[in-house]
């Protein structure tokens, strides 16, 4: 046989991997008036003309609170052994204070029974992004007493369900809440103030870090508390020093920002620096970063896309070309001097680049930093324009290549001494993409938006392959 008619040496996980899904809690469930839950932030600036596509919102979604036992037979069907969803913060605790509502918390009490029966791994992200509307009315993430009440919060979820649930995310991607949601306005509450912006991110570390005591000191010593960061690979067009200085200045702004008070215990002297324009950063106050800086027992990555930046001043004028959205408005405080490329490549519905080295360059910069650390991929997935073909089947290949990438990457890291865990696809099924509507497919899972069917689609079936197996199906030409 000549050497080119060889098989390919299978793609192998350890045993232990975990093959997951993730979801969260305003994009799939609906019911957002049903037992006791009252409007958050998304429910609100869904409702606002102008803020999503075609002024769709989450009401219904794809009525996973009704549908939940379902959708948990088909995540067992597929072969998947972790699923990670996201809590509702106004469906447990409907003003962002006060006791519990306990037919908010029955609904993911069951949710995790269902899963738990099913021999599959729970885990509990507990804020993504929707902010009781109340506690916006207050100043949201801006005040200090927001970091708080999510501790409250954190401790209440955690006593009902810290018995069954060892896995704990405290919160997912803090940078769109404080940048996408403060500084650009793309994303709720739509506000618009870069200063803000930055005391949002910091009070955003400090519920991260008072929700992990809070967790702590009501769960089991065995459960894992970790965050998911939305860490950006921020490459530059040039080593020239002003390209350098560029990648440095949004390096601190999406990843310095979050890991270093995180995981080092201080922000990063450079972003302090670059930012006193608009702030003096007083709203640190003393043993703040010492709340923040608890030891994780795990880490959270999503990744999608690498950013590619350079000197405003070498680059012609143009769109801001950071796959964030398009406004008037920045979110990225004080980089005015800063220009964003699109990187060469294919290119998914969301016009973001398929570049499966940065996962493993984002994997690797962590391992390093963190050595031990335990790593999970929290989110990665891609977005296609699927459609069902005549006899109901959906066909997805490029979704298929798409997931062979990345999860080679993940495994060329595990090669390479990163402690990665787990994988979790983004999304398990189609849903409500924030404020693109129902206009971009993330899901392994086809949805009739109009009739809610769950078809599962080819990427689903190979994905449930490899779970099964612990190696990656060949992929089928595309």
């Amino acid at each position: 046989m000549p050497e080119s008619a060889q098989p390919a040496t299978p793609v192998t996980f350890p045993p232990a991997f975990l093959w997951g899904a993730a979801t969260s809690a305003y994009q799939i469930e609906g019911a957002v008036r049903e037992d006791g839950r009252t409007p958050s932030i998304w429910d609100t600036f869904s409702h606002t003309p102008g803020k999503t596509a075609g002024g769709e919102t989450g009401d219904i979604a794809v009525d996973h609170y009704h549908r939940f036992r379902d959708d948990v037979a088909l995540m067992a069907d597929l072969g998947l052994t972790a699923y990670r969803f996201s809590v509702s913060w106004s469906r447990v605790q409907p003003t962002g204070r006060g006791p519990a509502v306990q037919r908010g918390l029955d609904f993911y009490r069951n949710l995790v029974d269902e899963l738990l029966a099913h021999g599959i791994k729970p885990a509990v992200t507990l804020y993504h992004w929707d902010l009781p509307q109340e506690l916006e009315d207050a100043g949201g993430w801006p005040e200090r007493d927001t970091a708080y009440r999510f501790a409250e919060y954190a401790q209440i979820v955690g006593e009902a369900l810290g018995d069954r649930v060892e896995q704990w995310i405290t919160l997912n991607e803090p940078w769109c809440s404080a940048f996408l949601g403060y500084a650009s306005g793309v994303h709720a509450p739509g506000r618009t103030d870069p200063a803000a912006s930055l005391r949002a991110a910091h009070h955003l570390n400090l519920a991260h870090g008072l929700g992990t005591s809070a967790l702590r000191s009501v769960m089991p010593a065995r459960n894992s508390v970790a965050v998911s960061l939305n860490s950006s690979v921020v490459r530059a067009v040039s080593d020239s020093p002003e390209d350098l200085a560029a990648r440095q200045r949004i390096d601190d702004l999406a990843n310095g920002v979050f890991h270093g008070p995180m995981m080092q215990g201080a922000y990063p002297q450079s972003l302090l620096t670059a930012t006193e324009s608009l702030t003096d950063w007083s709203f640190v106050e003393d043993g703040d970063l010492a709340l923040i800086h608890q030891p994780l027992d795990a880490l959270g990555l999503n990744y999608y896309t690498p950013c590619l930046v350079s000197s405003a001043a070498s680059a012609p004028a143009g769109p801001r070309a950071d796959g964030h959205g398009e406004s008037a408005h920045s979110p990225w405080p004080a980089a005015e001097d800063v220009a964003f490329h699109q990187t060469p490549g294919e290119r998914t519905e969301m016009g973001w680049t398929i570049d499966p080295t940065g996962l493993h360059d984002l994997i690797m910069r962590y391992s390093r930093m963190a050595p031990g650390l335990p790593l999970y991929i929290t989110e990665n997935g891609a977005a296609y324009d699927d459609k069902p073909e005549p006899d109901g089947s959906v066909h997805d290949p490029e979704r298929i290549a798409y997931l062979h990438g990345h999860l080679s990457a993940v495994r060329r890291a595990i090669e390479d001494g990163a402690d990665v865990r787990g994988y979790y696809l983004w999304s398990l099924m189609d849903n409500f993409e924030w404020s693109y509507g129902y206009s971009k497919r993330f899901g392994a899972v086809y949805v009739d938006y109009t009739t809610l069917e769950r078809t599962p689609k080819s990427s689903a079936l190979w994905y449930g392959q490899a779970a099964r197996s612990g190696a990656l199906p060949e992929v089928e030409s595309v």
